[in-house]
C-alpha cells in the first residue's frame, strides 16, 4: 500500500477548519491503531522517555532514541503526518546542529516534519530548519525539557509573553505550533492571531486542534496530568489478562491439549 500522508502544508491550511487531532505514538502497532481511528498527526514525543524508556524527565533522551521509535511509527502507518521532536540539546547548541539534526530524524526515520520546543529565542533555529527545507511545528508555554530545570510546570499566563513567542515562532516559517498548559483566554487570543495552526495541550478548546499522550488517552499511566481525558483502562485490563494467564500456568490449567 502506497503512503498517501497528510503534508505539513495540508495541516497548516486546516487553519480555522475542523479541528486537528494528533496524539502522541511510540512504536507500529499503537502508531497503526491510531491511524486506522483516524488520528490526523502522530507526534512522536521525547515524552517517551517516562512513558516508554522509565526515565524522569525527556532530558536523557537522545536522537538516537528518537530516530528508532519514529521509524517504528512510520513503517506501522501509511496515511498520518508523523512528526518528530528534536531531543533535549540536539538543536539548542547552533543552527548547524538543528538542522543536521532535523535532517536525520527526516531522512533516517521517514518523518514528515520535526518539532522544538522555544520562542522568541529558539527562531532562529526554526528558520534554519525551514531553510533546509524541513516543516518544522514550533512549541511554546510550558516547555517540557527544561521545565524541571526551573520554571516549573505551571500554566503559562502571560499573554504578551506567549504572544511575542507564538508570533517569532510563527514569522520564523512554523507550519503549526503546539500550545502547552497556556492559560485558556492567552491561547484562544493567540489562536485569533496567527496565521498558522495552534494545537493546544492544556491550553482550552479555543485551539485549531488538541493533542494527548496516548498513554494518557489509553489508561496505561497510574498519574496522568489534570487536563487529560482517559478513555480507556488498558493498563488495568492488561494486568488482568497477565495475572490471569499466571494464575493458569501454576494451575497447570494452561496449555491444554
Amino acid at each position: 500500500m502506497a503512503d498517501r500522508r497528510l503534508t505539513a502544508g495540508a495541516v497548516a491550511a486546516r487553519k480555522g477548519g475542523a479541528p486537528i487531532v494528533m496524539v502522541t505514538a511510540y512504536d507500529a502497532p499503537f502508531a497503526r491503531a491510531a491511524e486506522e481511528a483516524g488520528i490526523d498527526l502522530l507526534l512522536v514525543g521525547d515524552s517517551l522517555g517516562m512513558v516508554v524508556l522509565g526515565y524522569e524527565s525527556t532530558i536523557p533522551v537522545t536522537l538516537h532514541d528518537m530516530l528508532r521509535h519514529t521509524a517504528a511509527v512510520v513503517r506501522g502507518t501509511h496515511q498520518a503526518h508523523v512528526v518528530a521532536d528534536l531531543p533535549f540539546l540536539s538543536y539548542q547548541v547552533s543552527d548547524e546542529e538543528a538542522v543536521r539534526s532535523a535532517g536525520m530524524l527526516i531522512k533516517d526515520s521517514g518523518a514528515l516534519s520535526v518539532k522544538l520546543e522555544g520562542g522568541a529565542e529558539t527562531a532562529p533555529r526554526i528558520a534554519a530548519i525551514v531553510r533546509a527545507g524541513i516543516p518544522v511545528m514550533g512549541h511554546i508555554g510550558l516547555l517540557p525539557q527544561t521545565a524541571g530545570l526551573g520554571p516549573g510546570y505551571r500554566t503559562r499566563g502571560d499573554r504578551e509573553r506567549v504572544l511575542a513567542d507564538a508570533r517569532a515562532v510563527e514569522a520564523a516559517g512554523s507550519y503549526a505550533v503546539v500550545l502547552e498548559k497556556v492559560d485558556a483566554e492567552v491561547a484562544a487570543d493567540v489562536t485569533r492571531a496567527l496565521r498558522i495552526p495552534t494545537i493546544g495541550i492544556g491550553a482550552g478548546a479555543a485551539c485549531d486542534g488538541q493533542v494527548l499522550v496516548m498513554h494518557d488517552v489509553l489508561g496505561l499511566v497510574a498519574n496522568p496530568p489534570p487536563f487529560a481525558k482517559v478513555y480507556a483502562r488498558i493498563g488495568e485490563a492488561a494486568r488482568e489478562a497477565l495475572a490471569a494467564y499466571a494464575a493458569e500456568v501454576r494451575a497447570g490449567a494452561f496449555p491444554t491439549k
